[in-house]
């Protein structure tokens, strides 16, 4: 008996967060790739700002490691035209760049001449 209503409310959780999920894909507020999901607010906020909402959110800044993950952030931009941040700075060295915690790109898709390392990029 346990079990069966164990399952059961296992199966109403799926029900509700597939419903939820359904809503913000709706609205484009998130989308996944590779097993994770990406999501936005769709506000516009300074660097900041967006770094603590997505750790409030048990999240982090989006730092786009393959083809795919970069598409999802793509998306974003995209459907909100605008720009999105990436959890990634310049290094000590100029015009070489990392992740926040200070570990190396494995991956980028920078445009040509980009980033140039001019302002706050």
């Amino acid at each position: 008996l346990v079990d069966n209503e164990m399952e059961d409310a296992i199966r109403q959780l799926e029900h509700h967060i597939s419903r939820l999920e359904g809503v913000l894909k709706l609205e484009k507020k998130i989308t996944a790739s590779g097993g994770k999901i990406f999501s936005t607010s769709g506000k516009k906020a300074d660097f900041d700002t967006a770094l603590k909402e997505c750790k409030e959110a048990g999240g982090s800044i989006a730092t786009p490691r393959n083809p795919g993950e970069n598409d999802a952030i793509l998306y974003f931009v995209k459907s909100f035209n605008t720009y999105a941040y990436l959890g990634i700075k310049e290094s000590l060295i100029p015009s070489k760049f990392q992740f926040l915690d200070g570990t190396q790109l494995g991956y980028t898709n920078w445009h040509l001449n980009q980033p140039s390392g001019k302002g706050k990029e």
